[in-house]
């Protein structure tokens, strides 16, 4: 009998409180009521997205928001830099190639965050490319791409935008999305803002909307332009999930009275921790521009990293992630989204170590747990 942990980078764990608020009764998605929530949600996200720009809500997950913003800002026939570092820059190329856009890839290796040298060298041999597609944490791989730097490059491009899927990211580190001059910032429900799965949240700036007018590929459900005329009259453009809207309200609220820089260094404190506690074992971080939102964790020689995901979850109760694509095997996870502490880290650093030594890799056994517990209390 397991009580049963969910550290995985998505779906993630969510807080009772806000399980309880989203169990109330439903309410009619055309009402006074909720016209009156969806506004405050709308100006909630703008404070955590730090942005003037509008916020779209979408009842999808996170690469319904990917998608829309491909199929908003972008043209047939259009051309867009996309950094492929992981799974999920995959999916911008994915995306760009089913509606026909030409995609310029600038392939990563895996662990490594993108250079910006070579995303401007890019957008000199390609002027004409309309977009730059990146993520602020590549989930798949740990990594954190420098957005904030791409960000000012692009400021010295009017004709180009940059789009950021921050889906696991927002909320986790500082994302100034105006000041950084990010143009089009993609979130999901699911992660960081530790909801369940099934919304999508699109920013987009004054310079994207330029494009947004011009776009001429095919949309019907995503589409931005219906969405901001039933924003002006306190509405979405077709039914939202109400009831993750109602949660959304609750996590906005809690993000408010917490302060942005306190959840940031919550994050961090878990991550800095976690990681800390992997390096005092002898293990080897994958990423080499670590993510706040993830500890990505190479398997030891001689060890299959899906063996160790199997054993916590079906022997110890505890749910994180193995690797993706080539890196299955080679890698695990340990999520530090969702509603986490730090004796949630404690758990699963424990359970790691057991793990490696159940499956025959010498591991002293409360090293690891013993160095997250001194950086704790240090910080």
């Amino acid at each position: 009998m397991h009580k049963r942990y969910l550290m995985a980078p998505g779906p993630v764990s969510v807080a009772p409180e806000v399980l309880a608020k989203m169990s109330e009764p439903l309410i009619h998605h055309r009402s006074p009521q909720f016209s009156a929530i969806l506004t405050d949600v709308r100006e909630g996200l703008k404070y955590l997205y730090q942005t003037e720009n509008d916020v779209f809500i979408l009842a999808s997950s996170g690469t319904g928001g990917m998608e829309a913003s491909v199929i908003n800002c972008l043209s047939p026939g259009d051309k867009a830099i996309v950094v492929r570092g992981g799974k999920f820059g995959e999916r911008w190329e994915e995306l760009c190639t089913t509606y026909g856009i030409s995609s310029v890839n600038i392939d990563v290796t895996w662990g490594d965050a993108v250079d910006p040298a070579d995303v401007e060298s890019a957008l000199d041999a390609n002027p004409d490319a309309k977009a730059v597609f990146v993520q602020a944490h590549e989930t798949s791989t740990g990594v954190k791409h420098p957005v904030q730097e791409l960000g000012a490059m692009l400021r010295n491009r009017p004709d180009t935008i940059l789009v950021v899927d921050a889906i696991s990211a927002m909320g986790v580190y500082e994302l100034r999305t105006d000041e950084w001059g990010l143009d089009v910032v993609v979130t999901g429900s699911q992660k960081s803002l530790s909801l369940p799965p099934g919304l999508a949240m699109v920013s987009v700036s004054d310079k994207a909307w330029k494009l947004v007018q011009k776009s001429t590929l095919p949309k019907y459900y995503f589409n931005f332009l219906k969405e901001r005329k039933a924003l002006g009259r306190q509405t979405t453009a077709y039914t939202p999930a109400v009831s993750l809207i109602i949660g959304l309200g609750e996590v906005l609220k809690n993000i408010r009275d917490t302060g942005l820089e306190t959840l940031h260094t919550h994050h961090k404190r878990l991550s800095e921790a976690t990681k800390t506690a992997i390096t005092a074992l002898g293990l080897e971080l994958f990423a080499r521009t670590p993510a706040e939102a993830i500890t990505v964790i190479k398997a030891p020689e001689g060890i299959n990293g899906q063996e160790v995901v199997k054993i916590l979850r079906e022997e110890y109760g505890i749910t994180i992630a193995g690797g993706q694509a080539h890196a299955k095997g080679k890698i695990f996870r340990i999520s530090h989204i969702g509603h986490l502490c730090e004796w949630d880290m404690l758990i699963a650093i424990a359970a790691v170590e057991r793990a490696l030594k159940q499956l025959g890799h010498p591991v002293e056994l409360g090293r690891g747990v013993a160095a997250a517990e001194a950086y704790f209390a240090d910080h």
